[in-house]
C-alpha cells in the first residue's frame, strides 16, 4: 500500500499539521514531515478527523434495493466522511438470524467503501413476540453486538427486560425506537400547535418519553445496558439526564434534522418533512443541542432512511416515513453545533466517532489521529458554504429535507485503512 502524506491538516481542529499514513496506519504526526515517494494531500487548514461512525443506518439490503443497496450506502457513507456503519434490521427477510446478518456484514466487506457491522432484530420479525436469535447472531461471523427493532417499539415490558437480560451476558446493548404503539395510532406529525392547525394526527411527546422511562428503569433493574435511538423531545432530555445521574448505563442518539428542523416545515404539507419520530418544536431543538453539548445525548446518528421517489412524491399521509442523512450530516452538525460554539471539533470527533464506535464496539474505529492507530481518517473543508444538490449524491434515494439550503462543510477526503474512499470530493 502506498504512503500518505497530508500536509497542514488542523487535527480535530487544532494547530496545523501533517499526517503520514502507511501500510493502513498512521505511522506519524507532527510538523514538517516527509516521505520518500508518498502521495501529497495539501490539506491548507482543513479539519482532519476520525474517520466517522454512524450507529444508526438504514441500507435496506436486503429486500428493498429499489431504494438502496449496501453498495450505493456505504457510498453515501464514504462521501459523507464515514468509515464505519451500523445496518438496521427492518429489512425484508428481518435481520433476525445469523444468516441474514451475516450476509449484510459480506456485502459490506465486499463493497470497500466502509465497514458495515449489521444490527440485529431484538424480536421475530420485528413483531414484538419471541426474542430472535441474539446468541448465535453475536456468535455468527457478523459478531453483532448491538439489537433494535427500530422501526417498531419493542413495547411489551417483558420482551424487552428478556432482551436486556440475555444481552448482558456478552456486553451487548438494545437500542431501542421509543414510541409507545397506543400512543401515536394514526399519528402523521408531532402533536402540537401545528398539527391542531393541520388537523393532521398528533404524535404526542409522552409516547416517546413513557418508554424511555420504563427502559432505563428496566436497565437499571437487571444491570445490563440500553440505549436510545432518536431522541426527540426535551422531556426525553430531562429522563436520560436524570437515569445517568443514577448510574443507569444508558446511552442516547440525537439525528441531525432533529437539531435542525422544527415542526413548522410540515405547514408546506411536504412528504420530505415526514419522519419517525416526527420533527419537534424550536423548544425541543434547543434542548437536544444542549444535551449534545453536555453529554446527556452521546451520540449523533444519522437514521438515513432511503426511500423511492414513488414513496415520498405523494400525498402527506400515504407518504412513507424517513430522510436520507449521510452525505449531509457533519455539515448539519457543523451549522447547528460548531458554528454556534456548542462544540468544538474535537467534540465533534467524539459524539461521532470515539463515543458511537464505544458503544457499537466497533474495533478499529473511533480512535485518536495518532501513531499506530488504523489510518480511518476524514478531511473536512469547515470554511466551504454550498447549496445542498440531491442529484450528486451517491445515495440511491434523494429523499433529503435540505435540497436547496445551503449549509457548511465538505468532506473532501475520506481513507478506510489507509485507502482513499474519497479524494477531492469525488469517490474512488
Amino acid at each position: 500500500m502506498s504512503k500518505t502524506l497530508i500536509r497542514g491538516a488542523k487535527v480535530l481542529g487544532g494547530e496545523p499539521q501533517d499526517v503520514l499514513i502507511d501500510g493502513g496506519v498512521v505511522e506519524a504526526v507532527g510538523r514538517d514531515l516527509s516521505a520518500e515517494g508518498a502521495e501529497v494531500v495539501e490539506a491548507d487548514g482543513k479539519v482532519l478527523l476520525p474517520g466517522l461512525v454512524d450507529l444508526h443506518t438504514h441500507l435496506r439490503e436486503p429486500g428493498r434495493e429499489d431504494s438502496e443497496t449496501v453498495l450505493t450506502g456505504t457510498r453515501a457513507a464514504a462521501s459523507g466522511g464515514y468509515t464505519n456503519v451500523f445496518a438496521m434490521a427492518n429489512t425484508f427477510p428481518v435481520a433476525d438470524t445469523a444468516g441474514v446478518v451475516e450476509q449484510v456484514w459480506r456485502l459490506g466487506q465486499e463493497s470497500g467503501y466502509c465497514d458495515v457491522q449489521p444490527i440485529g432484530a431484538v424480536t421475530v420479525g420485528l413483531e414484538g413476540a419471541k426474542l430472535a436469535e441474539l446468541g448465535a447472531m453475536h456468535e455468527s461471523a457478523a459478531g453483532v453486538t448491538v439489537f433494535s427493532d427500530d422501526g417498531k417499539c419493542v413495547h411489551d415490558a417483558v420482551i424487552m427486560r428478556r432482551a436486556l437480560e440475555y444481552v448482558k451476558a456478552f456486553n451487548g446493548v438494545v437500542a431501542q425506537h421509543a414510541q409507545e404503539p397506543r400512543l401515536t395510532e394514526g399519528a402523521q406529525m408531532n402533536e402540537g400547535v401545528v398539527s391542531a392547525e393541520l388537523g393532521l394526527g398528533g404524535w404526542p411527546a409522552v409516547a416517546e418519553e413513557s418508554v424511555i422511562a420504563r427502559d432505563v428503569l428496566l436497565a437499571e433493574h437487571v444491570g445490563s445496558r440500553v440505549h436510545i435511538c432518536h431522541l426527540s423531545t426535551a422531556g426525553s432530555v430531562e429522563i436520560v439526564r436524570w437515569a445517568k445521574s443514577r448510574g443507569i448505563d444508558v446511552t442516547a442518539e440525537v439525528t441531525p434534522h432533529h437539531l435542525l428542523l422544527t415542526d413548522e416545515l410540515v405547514r408546506s404539507y411536504n412528504p420530505v418533512y415526514k419522519v419517525n419520530p416526527p420533527l419537534r418544536t424550536e423548544r425541543d431543538v434547543m434542548a437536544l443541542r444542549e444535551a449534545l453539548a453536555d453529554g446527556t445525548i452521546d451520540i449523533v446518528a444519522t437514521d438515513h432512511a432511503p426511500h423511492p421517489h414513488e414513496d415520498k412524491d405523494c400525498e402527506w399521509a400515504a407518504a412513507a416515513m424517513g430522510m436520507v442523512g449521510l452525505e449531509t450530516a457533519l455539515s448539519v452538525v457543523q451549522e447547528t453545533m460548531v458554528d454556534t460554539g456548542l462544540l468544538d471539533w474535537a467534540g465533534v470527533a467524539d459524539r461521532m466517532s470515539f463515543k458511537p464506535a464505544q458503544i457499537g464496539q466497533a474495533t478499529g474505529h473511533g480512535r485518536p489521529v495518532s501513531a499506530g492507530e488504523p489510518a480511518n481518517l476524514t478531511l473536512v473543508d469547515a470554511a466551504y458554504r454550498g447549496q445542498v444538490d440531491p442529484a450528486g449524491f451517491a445515495s440511491r434515494s434523494r429523499n433529503t429535507p435540505y435540497e436547496g439550503r445551503e449549509l457548511p462543510g465538505r468532506v473532501t477526503h475520506t481513507w478506510l485503512r489507509g485507502k482513499a474512499t474519497l479524494v477531492d470530493g469525488k469517490l474512488t
